[in-house]
């Protein structure tokens, strides 16, 4: 996931799992070039809102091991992960993650979400579980679709 991987880059880049808010944009923007500082600090929002850094006073706190994140080399996030995604999408990420292809988990959902009579969403999510992946962390919210 390109989000993951972005948000990984700063914290690896400094060897830890914790940095200045400021330290985190600045590595984004102007070490990295991948964002403007604005662009940066809608990341920050981003990865908070998909939990996958929480605030800490004026720190980041990644809540993944960041040196467990492959950063490919040449690798460059695109802007379209500037925009929040669907809790749907989060969960077809994290299962296309574990090598599933999307064809596969596309139709397997929709076939779910048909004989379960349920949210796509929800389906996603019990597909997910079905394969074996942990996605408790976006559950709640395809919960609340319910």
């Amino acid at each position: 996931m390109s989000l993951k991987t972005a948000v990984a880059a700063p914290f690896r880049q400094r060897g830890t799992e914790r940095m200045a808010e400021s330290e985190f944009v600045v590595a984004l923007s102007l070490d990295r070039g991948w964002f403007s500082p604005d662009q940066a600090k809608t990341l920050v929002d981003i990865a908070a809102s998909e939990g996958l850094v929480e605030q800490d006073g004026d720190e980041l706190v990644a809540v993944f091991e960041p040196g467990s994140v492959e950063i490919p080399d040449g690798f460059a996030p695109g802007e379209d992960i500037l925009q929040s995604r669907s809790t749907f999408e989060r969960v077809l990420d994290t299962v296309l993650e574990t090598g599933v292809e999307k064809q596969t988990a596309v139709a397997e959902i929709n076939s779910l979400q048909s004989e379960l009579g349920v949210t796509l969403e929800a389906a996603a999510v019990v597909y997910a579980r079905s394969e074996g992946v942990d996605v408790s962390d976006v559950a709640a919210d395809a919960r609340e679709g319910l």
